[in-house]
């Protein structure tokens, strides 16, 4: 059986927010916009089950791009079998964060027939396995501001306010009028390669006129 993927749009912000650079080791330091796997992670967070993937397609970013810059105390050392003093470990370190941020993000929930799925492909079929009733528990839970945790910009300190949106039936706010090279940025990691040590892969981001298109997983626009 053929599935049409339904996409879906959501209108995401919050005060602060962080999409930390993976070059960058000692002190956190955000890429100028949502990256496509922090995004995906706020459709996740809102639903997500194993017969489901979220594919993100399109970022618009809505507020002009600002920056903040915060001290904060961190832990310089892991938890093991000895017990930490916080007073000997303890390391101020500078974050260069975003703030005031407004995106919309556009991603198609895929179907994921059984078949096709990881350590299920021997399970029998249920009945009313079918995209639509995944779709309708997507739109429910993120009308009613539903989630399975709260959703989060970049860190988990930096929590993020929702909602779904139509941009075909409602009147929206235009992206910023700005056009910018983010560079290579982090597309996502690659879970289906490694589950536990996943690789990371990233993406040439390109916005115009504040909008951002995001080529698809198996795209040879994707670097790995």
């Amino acid at each position: 059986m053929e599935y049409t993927d339904k996409e879906f749009c959501l209108e995401v912000w919050g005060p602060i927010a962080c999409f930390t650079r993976p070059e960058l080791k000692v002190e956190r330091v955000s890429y100028d916009v949502i990256t496509p796997s922090a995004a995906r992670a706020i459709f996740e967070a809102i639903f997500w089950k194993p017969a489901i993937h979220w594919q993100v397609t399109k970022i618009e970013v809505l507020n002009p791009i600002k920056w903040t810059s915060i001290r904060r105390n961190e832990v310089g050392a892991t938890a093991s079998k000895n017990p930490i003093f916080i007073e000997d470990k303890r390391q101020q370190k500078n974050s260069l964060m975003l703030r005031d941020v407004r995106y919309r993000i556009h991603a198609k929930l895929e179907f994921i027939p059984l078949r096709e799925r990881k350590n299920q492909s021997n399970a029998e079929e249920h009945p009313d396995e079918n995209p639509a009733k995944y779709y309708a528990m997507f739109e429910r839970r993120a009308t009613k501001g539903q989630c399975f945790n709260q959703p989060y910009l970049g860190t988990r300190e930096c929590s993020a306010s929702f909602k779904l949106v139509d941009p075909e039936k409602e009147a929206l706010d235009a992206p910023i009028s700005e056009n910018r090279d983010l560079g290579i940025m982090l597309y996502d990691m690659d879970f289906e390669t490694d589950l536990k040590n996943p690789p990371a892969m990233f993406y040439r981001a390109k916005m115009e006129n504040g909008v951002i298109i995001v080529p698809p997983k198996d795209s040879e626009e994707v670097l790995r």
